[in-house]
């Protein structure tokens, strides 16, 4: 990074998964100009992903929520009012709610996007001040399977291995996860790991073939749900060659006679044919793994977001402790963390059901340690809410007063009716957040402006159990505030009301000061970290906890003398049988839909949906199914279909994508109502969750898909101002049976509208589009046959495209973008811009097909990598002469399949 006299460098962490990249801030001192992976952080070692690395241009002032707004009334509309109001009208109502319907009647939900400070001060508050336990945290949906496997089977919430594993491990089995979409970052490593050591084994469980899978030795695409049986097999098949490590299991471990019991009817046979693999992958899984000399495993989602999570965690962690594989260099079971300090929340406490320091609210002994060390007589003795319950007591009225911080429920929760119904009928929603374009703030009575990444100070904790300290590189925008400085500010005015006169619990100056009295709370425990201050952090880097006072350095793995911190000193094999999951497939829903992850998109895209680059590989929401579904349908590529789930229905484009097994769908995790009418993709998600975790099962739900019949079309592009645009056109598409909106472009943003309906749309309602598309006066061209109902717009200024409408007819659209997008157009174009030509004049020199970005961090598209390759450029010579894969990697797997595509069809003619 190059600096110049008057900008400066800040080291922070990276703000998206649960990796904890290290990032190097360039700013002026006012404005982030540019960021770059910091060199010397031990997990990134300088790489970054193309989220990462796009983070200075996300973030849109125009998205920012910058003044506290306050409504008075359910149905009025907020108005801007001042910090000093808004906090003592929260305290008030807050305060009346208590004190008529009592402490339970209040929740807290808040996020993995927080910083370990700002979630302590959440839990005191709520557990110390309000007495309630209703706090939990959107890491339900995504970790707590993983923390319920840990428990279960290690004693602790306490992932035990280190990412230079990845490097050392000889046998890496990646569970339902598409770690090179997730954790890009990791997916690199191990990647470098294997080309330095081909001998290395890398298995992949996953129903779909994704970019992962390239770097597979062995991919079994099971029947989605059917992981512990998988397991079960492995087991049994390892049991049955002898390749379980018996002294181990004898000297640290107990359970395991009755797992053996659990596991002998999983016969190779039987295993194979219910997951839908062959016999001979199954088995050479199995001596993958019974024969490696180490043995890694990495999982995410895929285990976590189902109704069987815990069973899923431990029976995989059932694989290690059989093996002896766990406490010694490239072995451990691993869980890849999904949110950035998701790791920092379930070290404070801040799920329903835990307290600091990796206590138990049902414990009576922990809850009494917590007291004491706040100085509050008791903490409450009733449990306290999880996600899902939280939000149906929110609906059916047990919740009065609702907080939500740093995350968008009206996006990530399942069945996304039942929550936007709860929001509309809560007396009191606070929403504190950094952009006030998320669907859930909308429901706010409050809206209090926060601080986002680059501008305030604390810490997290990634998934290796590593601290890093971030660092404020700017001001916040306005009168955005810390989220630690705004819980406090609030929480001394409610003492005022509930605890008048005595000391305060929240006289913190700064977010140090937090930190400080939070790790005391960890002295003695598994994650001590006492002797963790900023300064060293400041001084030494990042470190791994436990690192108690006295320690020299972090603790890189766990277990390594074979001590497991159970009352037994032993891990525990966990036998559970295998359940199916709760929606299977029936002749009335005969699909499987399974969501997940985009490769340059986060969450609910609250940031990156801010940032048009991070459109060019994927534009909108797609439903994928296998050619054969489509085949048997009658539906092609691009065409509007309807998915139906028992919850309700949403319409969007299909693509064919034979990675999907027949049965299945995939839908991208990340689009809500924002972009896409009709609730967003967790509208057909089902709310049912695992017993133990309470992690909902978001990645398996029975759809049906049919054609939508939608003739009138309607396609709109218009550069510049697109988070205002965005504002004023996304209320017009109601009207819309089907509506899409996303970005694209780079220097030159643009907002693009994909609609459809069942017949012509008003014309007043046409005008009104008009209106915000700037094609009312000026450089328009414009064309209309109303016996056709169709209507046609284009503004040409200085020689080029600025906006476009096509409206009844749009054959045009792909070719009418590429033009737009490459700034250049002669007088002989302007003739044809209204045509409805599917494909382009020859002069034109556009695609008839969607442009798509190939490579976002050096912007290479598709179209550019295949010129490429007909040249003859092999992978080494595309990113010399075109620069794709170079910095992050994560299209080089799309690269390499376009390399196989183009060889196989020469081969076949050799």
């Amino acid at each position: 990074m190059s600096l110049n006299s008057e900008t400066q460098t800040t080291a922070s962490t990276c703000c998206y998964c649960g990796v904890g990249c290290g990032v190097l801030i360039e700013h002026d001192g006012e404005r982030i100009l540019g960021v770059q992976g910091d060199p010397a952080h031990p997990a990134n070692f300088g790489r970054l992903c193309s989220k990462g690395s796009t983070l200075h241009l996300t973030g849109d002032i125009d998205a920012r929520a910058l003044y506290p707004e306050l409504c008075l009334a359910k149905g009025l509309a907020r108005a801007r009012t001042d910090w000093s109001t808004a906090l003592d009208h929260a305290a008030s109502r807050f305060a009346e709610t208590i004190r008529e319907h009592g402490p339970d009647s209040v929740a807290f939900y808040i996020s993995g996007q927080l910083l370990t400070e700002d979630y302590y001060a959440f839990n005191k508050l709520a557990r110390a001040l309000v007495g309630t336990h209703n706090i939990d945290s959107n890491s339900r949906l995504c970790m707590s399977s993983a923390v319920v496997g840990y428990k279960r089977s290690l004693g602790v919430d306490a992932p035990p291995c280190s990412y230079e594993d990845l490097e050392q491990s000889d046998c890496v089995l990646i569970a339902g996860s598409n770690m090179a979409f997730a954790h890009p970052i990791l997916f690199r490593r191990l990647e470098a790991a294997k080309a330095q050591r081909p001998d290395m084994r890398v298995i992949v469980i996953d129903p779909r073939r994704t970019d992962t899978c390239d770097l597979a030795d062995l991919h079994l695409a099971i029947r989605p749900g059917t992981d512990v049986a998988l397991f079960h097999g492995i087991l049994h098949i390892l049991i049955q060659e002898d390749w379980v490590a018996r002294r181990f299991i004898a000297e640290h471990t107990e359970g395991f006679e009755a797992l053996e019991t659990q596991v002998a009817d999983s016969t190779p046979e039987a295993v194979a044919e219910f997951c839908g693999i062959t016999e001979s992958d199954l088995r050479r899984c199995a001596e993958w793994i019974g024969k490696s000399p180490t043995f890694l495993s990495l999982w995410c989602m895929g285990l976590n977001q189902s109704t069987a999570g815990s069973a899923k965690n431990s029976a995989l962690i059932n694989l290690h402790l059989a093996t002896g594989m766990i406490g010694r260099r490239g072995c451990g079971p691993f869980s890849l963390t999904g949110q950035p300090n998701a790791m920092g929340g379930r070290e404070t406490g801040s799920l329903a059901n835990l307290l600091p320091g990796h206590r138990e609210a049902g414990n009576a002994e922990h809850r009494a340690e917590v007291a004491q060390y706040w100085g509050v007589d008791s903490l409450p003795v009733r449990p306290g809410l999880t996600a899902i319950e939280l939000f149906e007591a929110v609906r059916d009225g047990r919740i009065k007063a609702l907080w939500i911080a740093c995350t968008n429920p009206a996006q990530s929760l399942p069945d996304q009716q039942k929550i936007h119904e709860a929001l509309a009928a809560c007396p009191f929603v606070v929403v504190q957040e950094a952009f006030f374009t998320t669907e859930t703030c909308r429901y706010a009575d409050l809206l209090l402006p926060a601080a986002s990444w680059g501008e305030k100070e604390g810490t997290v904790t990634n998934s290796e159990r590593r601290v890093s300290h971030v660092r404020r590189a700017v001001p916040a925008p306005a009168e955005a505030r810390p989220d630690w400085a705004i819980v406090c500010d609030f929480a001394q005015r409610l003492e005022s009301q509930l605890r008048p006169g005595l000391p305060s619990l929240f006289d913190f100056n700064n977010a140090e000061a937090l930190f400080e009295e939070y790790k005391q709370l960890t002295s003695g425990r598994d994650l001590d970290l006492t002797g963790i201050d900023y300064a060293l952090l400041d001084n030494q880097g990042p470190q791994q906890w436990p690192l108690p006072v006295g320690a020299t350095q972090g603790t890189p793995r766990l277990y390594v003398d074979g001590r497991f911190p159970t009352a037994s000193s032993r891990a525990r094999f966990v036998a559970d049988a295998y359940c199916a999951p709760q929606e299977p497939r029936d002749d009335r829903y005969p699909l499987t839909l399974n969501t997940g992850r985009l490769r340059d998109q986060w969450h609910g895209m609250s940031r990156t949906g801010t940032a048009a680059r991070l459109f060019g590989h994927v534009e909108e929401a797609m439903l994928s199914l296998h050619p054969d579904e489509l085949h048997q349908r009658g539906l092609q590529d691009g065409q509007l279909v309807r998915v139906t789930s028992r919850r309700a229905s949403l319409i969007l484009p299909v693509q064919s994508d034979d990675a999907i097994q027949p049965g299945e769908a995939f839908l991208p995790m990340h689009w809500g109502d924002r972009f896409l009418k009709g609730l967003g993709c967790n509208v057909l998600t089902l709310p049912a969750f695992d017993p133990l975790s309470k992690q909902p099962e978001l990645k398996h739900a029975a759809v049906a898909i049919e054609k939508a019949e939608l003739p009138w079309q309607l396609f709109a592009l218009i550069e510049g101002d697109v988070q205002q645009r965005f504002e004023a056109l996304r209320p017009l598409c109601e009207d819309f049976d089907y509506a899409s909106l996303s970005l694209a472009g780079r220097e030159r943003p643009a907002l693009v509208l994909r609609a459809a309906h069942h017949g012509a749309i008003a014309k007043e309602l046409l005008d009104r589009i008009d209106v915000h598309l700037n094609l009312c006066d000026g450089p328009v061209i414009a064309y209309d046959d109303p016996s056709q109902a169709v209507g046609k717009r284009a503004r040409v200024d200085q020689g080029r495209i600025t906006a476009v409408r096509l409206a009844g007819e749009t054959a045009a659209r792909h070719w009418l973008k590429d033009l737009w997008q490459s700034g250049q157009m002669d007088e002989q174009m302007r003739r044809w811009l209204l045509a409805p030509l599917s494909t382009p004049p020859s002069a034109a020199g556009a695609s008839s097909v969607p442009s798509k970005t190939l490579c976002n961090c050096m912007n290479v598209s598709q179209q550019a990598v295949c010129a490429g390759i007909e040249r003859g450029l092999d992978l080494a010579g595309l990113k010399q002469e075109l620069g794709c894969g170079t910095s992050c990697g994560s299209c080089v797997p799309e690269i390499k399949r376009l390399l196989v595509a183009h060889a196989a069809p020469s081969a076949a003619f050799a």
